[in-house]
């Protein structure tokens, strides 16, 4: 797992759950290299901050954890 300091420098589009309305604490994904299958996860909140760059096959298994309520 890598990151970037400054996620607002990636050329992404940036999405958010559909369960997440426009005030929740929440993150943000955008698809930084599709043939990579690379994933940057932002805070929503700060859109200049961190970003930690993760697989597609990491990303489906933290949102199972989350979903099935394993984390």
């Amino acid at each position: 797992m890598n990151h970037i300091a400054d996620a607002s420098t990636l050329p992404v589009a940036w999405w958010k759950s559909t369960y997440s309305d426009s005030g929740a604490q929440c993150v943000e994904c955008g698809v930084v290299d599709a043939d990579a299958q690379v994933v940057a996860v932002r805070d929503s909140k700060v859109p200049a901050g961190p970003a930690l760059l993760v697989g597609f096959g990491a990303l489906g298994a933290l949102v199972g954890a989350v979903r099935d309520g394993r984390m």
